[in-house]
């Protein structure tokens, strides 16, 4: 629309009193800016109708929402009356609901199978298998504490760090001070 638009103000402004010829018909610029004009307001119409389409859709959305759990619970209470009265549920646009029609043996064998392969594929395991498994660390060095020493003096491996953690520094009076 917005092309359209410009496509007349741009006529407008530089062909004031133009004649075109377009497509085997003759155009002057006022018949051709009434002929833009025109699709623009087709547009404008449907601009409208789309926003009252989106209200309407928003207003029936809300009142399914209210209205939605009554119909179930009325649908449910028809049933319940009704049973499998066919002609009567007929009448409110229902059919008895289908029974549930029992697995044979070869459909829960077949399901079992497919259970089966599935947690293969998948490695699941039931609750005690899964309480069975422990897991292993490697590459880990894991030292226990066995005095209340501090650990700098336990460990003499590391001369970096055991160096700046019990090194003494002066104070500015000149005496040594504590260790850190």
């Amino acid at each position: 629309m917005a092309q359209v638009q410009a496509i007349i103000a741009g006529t407008a402004k530089h062909f004031p009193n133009a004649q075109f010829t377009l497509g085997k018909t003759a155009y002057t610029t006022a018949s051709l800016t009434q002929l833009l004009q025109g699709l623009v307001n087709a547009i404008n119409v449907v601009i409208a109708a789309h926003a009252s389409v989106k209200d309407a859709l928003l207003a029936l959305a809300q009142v399914e929402a209210q209205v939605g759990p009554v119909i179930r619970l009325y649908k449910r209470y028809v049933l319940s009356m009704f049973g499998d009265a066919t002609q009567d549920l007929a009448d409110f646009g229902m059919a008895p609901p289908k029974q549930r029609q029992p697995k044979t043996g070869e459909e829960t064998a077949a399901a079992a199978a497919k259970a089966k392969a599935t947690r293969e594929a998948r490695g699941t395991k039931g609750a005690k298998a899964k309480r069975a498994i422990k897991g292993d660390v490697t590459g880990v060095n894991i030292t226990p504490v066995t005095s209340s020493q501090p650990a700098a003096a336990a460990a003499p491996s590391a001369p970096s760090q055991t160096a700046s953690s019990t090194s003494t520094a002066p104070s500015p009076n000149g005496a040594a001070s504590a260790p850190k």
